[in-house]
């Protein structure tokens, strides 16, 4: 199954009991990735509300159906467009809960954005803005890597007490292919994935770039180098004890992301390990990620962090 029949395959009961009804916000993406319409139809259900072009009001109605009981599933067609509703899930969804000390909340909620490059999205198709949500605290955070990975966390947000930003590697809609259980199941949120053991250096990323830096593995394997790969899944709250035992275990940690290097989330997963693990630390922590400038279109192969650009990382953290 590809990945993006996987993150369109919830099974009915997810939205039970019977009392919640299911709301699924489109934003023409039907048009652009035709996930939404897959969705309700496999699931059963025909409810769909009219489209628009305001994602400030797709997330807003998203939270007063959610704080009424129901689950909604607001869907904005690529991450770039969700900043205008970053008042709403910032200022709204995030502080529900806390601000009526816990009498009410929205955690029904659920958003859902294709994020990253592309191959050809130039500007306002190819952003990861994942950073930006991952400072504030009331919601939660979350990326699949593979098809089977999507289905089971996508349930897992929808049926969670708190809102859930969901970001999916639209690189990976037509490309990851696997085996997905057509039964429910659901993936634990805020436990990190060891993917590749290794010993002589810790690797840890999320998404698409997982496949590159397990191909940036292979090849330093190949040098006698032995890599450690983590796949954190849930970025907002993240599993630090999993990252720690690696990092006190290899001595030596490389993070990457496609984001501007600049204030991206592998800033925070540095500072941690460097509070947790100064002294068990053989080399500073290195970070491949995205170039600090505006995502380009003709040089995307230029901004991007490749295999060849991860493996180079690798060596002379290794050597340092």
């Amino acid at each position: 199954m590809a990945m993006a029949m996987a993150t369109a395959t919830p099974n009915p009961s997810t939205f039970t009991p019977p009392s919640i009804k299911p709301f699924i916000l489109r934003l023409k993406l039907i048009i652009a990735h035709l996930f939404s319409e897959k969705m309700l139809a496999l699931a059963g259900f025909s409810v769909a509300l009219p489209d628009s072009l305001t994602d400030l009001g797709i997330v807003g109605f998203g939270i007063g159906l959610a704080a009424m009981g129901n689950r909604a599933i607001a869907e904005i067609q690529f991450a770039d467009y969700i900043y205008p509703a970053f008042d709403q899930i910032v200022n709204e969804a995030a502080k529900f809960r806390y601000r009526s000390g816990n009498q009410f909340n929205c955690g029904g909620l659920t958003i859902r954005a294709p994020y990253g490059a592309v191959g050809h999205g130039g500007h306002y198709h190819s952003q990861s803005p994942e950073a930006f949500f991952c400072h504030v605290p009331g919601i939660k955070v979350v990326i699949p890597r593979s098809p089977r990975q999507a289905k089971g966390l996508l349930l897992s947000c929808i049926r969670d007490p708190n809102p859930v930003v969901f970001f999916e590697p639209k690189w990976l809609y037509r490309l990851a292919v696997e085996e997905v259980p057509e039964h429910d199941y659901m993936l634990p949120l805020s436990e990190a994935e060891v993917i590749r053991q290794g010993s002589d250096i810790t690797l840890v990323g999320w998404g698409a770039q997982l496949s590159v830096m397990e191909q940036a593995c292979n090849e330093a394997e190949k040098d006698g180098i032995s890599c450690e790969l983590i796949d954190l899944k849930t970025l907002l709250p993240w599993d630090k004890e999993t990252v720690e035992a690696s990092v006190r275990k290899t001595g030596r940690v490389l993070i990457s992301h496609e984001a501007p290097v600049t204030g991206g989330f592998g800033a925070e997963i540095s500072a941690s390990i460097v509070e947790r693990c100064f002294l068990r630390l053989e080399a500073p922590v290195a970070r491949v990620c995205g170039l600090d400038t505006p995502f380009p279109l003709v040089f995307e192969p230029f901004y991007m962090p490749t295999k060849n650009k991860i493996l180079d990382a690798i060596k002379a953290t290794v050597n340092y």
